[in-house]
């Protein structure tokens, strides 16, 4: 998270500005202001918490509206004197009914590409924990072989279902990249490595 005594509330009387960001599609939801009794409570609860400078008091974002903003992670920035907000936004922003205050331009959302990181991290402490009656467990048990041989069968299930035009496509594929990530994680290769060297590749392509 952040360390609240390094942060510079003096610069701006008291208060830091705080974007929110969608944690699912980076969507920028909303700007508010923080003063330090609200990020401590943010923190405490981890939901968003401002200082309304209208009402001069402590406003949870979604008390009245229920549309609460979890806290997913917090940054501050190089001069410590704004915050980024990560948060899982719990119905629309906007109070005009907006899923963000930034809606006069059509929002075009990335691929939400974070679900594998998180995947790939749950299937990391499951070589580190090994816990009984895990699927992911049985497969570090079998060994590298087994794992492999995994990966094959699905590569073989997948272009199976795309030259038959079956509607298990998308299970199957899903299957193969699970499998895939078992792998990696086994051979110790993190995701972050192949991303990388795809983007390499496809730099050097044009």
């Amino acid at each position: 998270m952040i360390d609240i005594n390094s942060l510079d509330f003096e610069k701006g009387e008291g208060l830091i500005p705080a974007i929110i960001q969608d944690a699912n599609n980076f969507q920028v939801l909303m700007l508010g202001y923080m003063n330090r009794e609200a990020l401590e409570k943010t923190l405490e609860e981890e939901r968003v918490t401002f200082f309304s400078r209208s009402k001069q008091r402590l406003w949870t974002k979604g008390e009245t509206s229920g549309n609460f903003l979890d806290v997913i992670d917090i940054q501050q920035d190089c001069d410590d004197d704004t915050l980024l907000i990560l948060a899982k936004p719990h119905g629309a922003t906007c109070h005009t009914g907006e899923e963000s205050c930034f809606h006069q331009k059509e929002f075009k959302p990335a691929t939400n590409l974070r679900f594998l990181s998180d995947l790939e991290e749950l299937i990391v402490n499951r070589k580190k924990e090994m816990p009984e009656g895990s699927y992911t467990t049985s497969l570090f048990n079998d060994g590298i072989d087994k794992i492999a041989q995994k990966v094959g069968e699905e590569a073989v299930e997948t272009v199976i279902e795309a030259k038959n035009k079956h509607h298990s496509l998308v299970d199957e594929v899903s299957d193969l990249i699970y499998h895939l990530l078992v792998l990696l994680v086994e051979k110790e290769v993190p995701l972050q490595t192949i991303v990388q060297n795809l983007e390499d590749r496809h730099g050097k392509a044009n």
